[in-house]
């Protein structure tokens, strides 16, 4: 007896290969096996050694599994959720967890009449620029944070399968707006949302955005862009933030968080600088004596907490990190800003 929690994999796709390759090396879950509902990744799951069900009825009748994750295309995540907690499975849902708040809803109702835990892998909580951005967010360091910029900017286009196609739920808002959107909302816990504007991307597709621009207000605090970008050569940095006595920059995956801080206000000993046909002093490089330099090493996370935290809520040692209330939040964010660009409009925000 292992001790570990028995877990199946629906799906056997880009991240059901990710769900099995952690699983295969995990201290808390045991792979049992995968269900897809192609029968040549099913195929494949055997050759690379692992045990395929017969069917999603045949997965869920073993008695072995404790959890089930569901990586599928978005569409499809709410019958198979819902299915799996009504037989007696605590369930781990890819993200985004559902496309509408209505489907969210009845995923948590299924939760709260079955007692099963219900959560959503938002695995990029774990990402070092995230988490550096957010600890210098808390340290106060600069002072009054006024604005925020995330970004995920490439330059091959919208991925060519079901991402592309708007039933599937489809959409770099659903496919990696609901990352970037979930970042800014941790981040700046506390604040509420007041009103928000999205402007969608079609530059390679006109069935779903291709990319977005987002600005998200909040209430007594910063005003965060998010932007996500798939027609991008030269790519803006990664974070970007700036409050009343300093900034911090992480310019690059796997790249150290850079801070500037101020020490001094007064400069005396500003020089101007030629600035193409003229001088400025105002935009001129500060004195040295007046700030203040620092980094923040980009470490690797342990992404697979994540299951350490299911697996000890499933044994109620803890609570959930990922939370029905935080998924209500996000998926009711991204609804507005389905709104927003409807409209043309910038759109309140009642948080």
């Amino acid at each position: 007896m292992s001790g570990k929690k028995g877990l199946a994999v629906v799906g056997y796709g880009g991240m059901g290969h990710w769900h099995c390759r952690h699983a295969s090396t995990s201290d808390v879950v045991e792979l049992k096996g995968i269900w897809d509902i192609d029968e040549k990744k099913c195929e494949a799951a055997v050759t690379d050694g692992l045990h395929a069900y017969s069917s999603y009825e045949d997965l869920l009748a073993d008695p072995s599994v404790d959890i089930v994750t569901v990586a599928v295309p978005n569409d499809a995540h709410k019958p198979l959720c819902i299915q799996a907690m009504e037989a007696g499975k605590n369930v781990i849902c890819e993200k985004p967890v559902t496309m509408s708040l209505t489907d969210l809803e009845e995923m948590i109702a299924a939760s709260n009449r079955t007692g099963k835990v219900f959560t959503t892998h938002q695995n990029r909580r774990w990402d070092a620029d995230f988490l550096m951005m957010k600890q210098v967010y808390d340290s106060g360091d600069l002072g009054e944070v006024f604005s925020i910029e995330s970004r995920v900017q490439g330059s091959h286009g919208i991925p060519g399968d079901w991402r592309k196609e708007k039933i599937h739920g489809g959409g770099m808002l659903l496919d990696w707006g609901v990352h970037l959107i979930d970042q800014i909302l941790q981040m700046v816990e506390g604040k509420k949302v007041s009103k928000l504007y999205c402007r969608f991307d079609h530059i390679t597709n006109s069935e779903v955005d291709d990319g977005f621009k987002l600005d998200m207000f909040f209430e007594d605090g910063p005003v965060a862009r998010v932007e996500v970008g798939t027609s991008n050569f030269i790519s803006l940095p990664r974070y970007y933030m700036a409050g009343t006595n300093g900034s911090a920059i992480v310019r690059d995956w796997g790249k150290d968080c850079e801070v500037v801080c101020c020490k001094n206000w007064e400069d005396k000993n500003v020089v101007p600088v030629v600035t193409a046909a003229g001088l400025t002093k105002t935009m001129a490089p500060r004195s040295k004596e007046t700030q203040v330099e620092y980094s923040i090493p980009s470490e690797k996370r342990d992404v697979h907490d994540f299951y350490r935290n299911i697996c000890r809520t499933v044994d109620g040692k803890e609570e959930q990190i990922v939370t029905h209330a935080q998924q209500v939040r996000l998926i009711r964010v991204m609804e507005a800003c389905f709104e927003s660009d409807r409209l043309g409009l910038p759109v309140r925000f009642e948080d």
